[in-house]
């Protein structure tokens, strides 16, 4: 892998509140997020955010630029992030010559169409089901960075959760809190821990009303 260590640049951090990219700027490089936490969103006619996803250490960004050659969407740190960037024509060129990487390059790509079902997903249904498959996502998320799966940081506000779940933050701080008396979270600050896992599973699989 000494190729690729050879095209991947290591950028100086990012401040929280500082843009990696813009919706519409030539897409060049694509990203891998070393440490910290990214929001990606769009802006609609009124210029309102439009919260699309959250990037977690270990995830790339820029990937569903391909083919388009701009980038699609906003993408803002939310705390001091780490991220190396790649020359997208080296990558595409490097892909051809180490095995495996062609299809971890697919395999990427197809855990940014899961992420954006997920996000249809939490877009629907009951709020309590919204913010349950939120945070079962988070979890499984952290898990496959071997991390804890039952404790983690939501490092990003409630007011972008919100936006992310299409409610409004009123109803999530109130669902938080409802999880909270019902036992199967607790919160500290940002930190949340999954107590009762079955709870949420239940809650995230409750059906539409008829």
């Amino acid at each position: 892998m000494d190729k690729l260590e050879r095209i991947v640049r290591r950028n100086r951090p990012l401040k929280k509140g500082e843009y990696l990219f813009k919706a519409d700027e030539p897409m060049e490089h694509v990203y891998a997020l070393r440490s910290g936490a990214i929001k990606s969103f769009l802006l609609d006619a009124g210029g309102n955010e439009r919260v699309t996803g959250f990037v977690l250490p270990g995830e790339m960004l820029g990937l569903d630029a391909i083919g388009a050659w701009h980038y699609r969407s906003y993408a803002l740190a939310l705390e001091v992030s780490l991220v190396c960037s790649i020359r997208l024509d080296q990558l595409v060129d490097l892909s051809g010559q180490i095995p495996g990487l062609r299809y971890q390059l697919l395999h990427m790509l197809s855990l940014g169409i899961q992420s954006k079902d997920e996000h249809l997903r939490c877009c629907h249904g009951r709020a309590e089901q919204r913010l349950s498959i939120f945070l079962l996502g988070m979890s499984e998320r952290y898990h496959e960075r071997g991390l804890r799966a039952d404790v983690f940081n939501l490092p990003m506000s409630r007011g972008d959760i919100a936006n992310y779940l299409d409610l409004t933050l009123e109803t999530v701080s109130r669902l938080f809190s409802r999880f909270t008396q019902a036992g199967f979270v607790k919160c500290v600050g940002r930190e949340v821990k999954l107590v009762d896992l079955q709870g949420l599973l239940n809650l995230s699989r409750l059906e539409e009303p008829t």
